[in-house]
Order: structure tokens, then sequence, then C-alpha cells
């Protein structure tokens, strides 16, 4: 997969979802869902950026190129289960959505706990 255009498309939704929230959803969401759509955008906004810049790293020989994978792959999961399950709980209200939140955490933590991991073992 090319992480770099992944990352590209994905950091040009979050600007799409973030001005559709600031100017198509304003005064039609509680302050509750209004807030959770800016975090899901938040969150989608510096992962995807996090994803650009790892997708560089094996190229730079920070990283191998299978560490980058398993990274990136990691960020995708992350931006889809804990954006996107924010997105469509803050749209839709449904609260149970909220359960699948923390695993897109975790994808994320895992992907930053394996950057370092892998940037300490290559220094």
């Amino acid at each position: 997969m090319n992480w770099s255009a992944a990352a590209a498309v994905l950091l040009g939704v979050a600007v799409g979802l973030g001005a559709f929230g600031a100017h198509g959803l304003k005064g039609r969401l509680d302050d509750y869902s209004m807030g959770v759509y800016e975090k899901a955008v938040l969150y989608h906004f510096f992962h995807a950026l996090g994803l650009l810049i790892v997708s560089i790293l094996p190229r730079l020989g920070a990283i191998s190129q299978s560490a980058g994978t398993w990274i990136c792959s990691l960020l995708l999961a992350g931006i889809l289960l804990f954006s996107g399950s924010l997105y469509v709980l803050a749209l839709s209200g449904i609260r149970a959505l909220g359960a699948v939140t923390p695993l897109g955490g975790l994808a994320f933590l895992a992907a930053w706990f394996l950057l370092a991991f892998r940037l300490m073992r290559s220094a």
C-alpha cells in the first residue's frame, strides 16, 4: 500500500469533515455531539499526519519497511475505529458505538509505542 498517498487522502478527508462539522452541522447537533464530532476530527487529523510522517521513515532508513507497514496499519485502524466510531456516534446518537472507540485508542497507542520501540532499536 502507498501509505503516503493514503495519509494524504485521510488528511484531505479530515479537512473536509472538519469543514462540514463547522458549517454543515452547526446548530444541528447539541453541544455534547458537537464536542464528540470535533474530537473525532482532531484525532483523525493528528493521526493522519502521523501516518504521513511514519510512511516516510522507511525511506529515510529510520525504521524497516515491515515496521513502517505495521505502524501505518495500526494508525489507519485507529483512525477508522476511534474517529469513525465518534463520527457515527455524534451523527446518530447511538451510544453503543462508544464501545468501539477504545479499540481505536488501543490501535493508536500500539502504533506509537511500536514506533518508539523500533526507533530505539535502530539507534
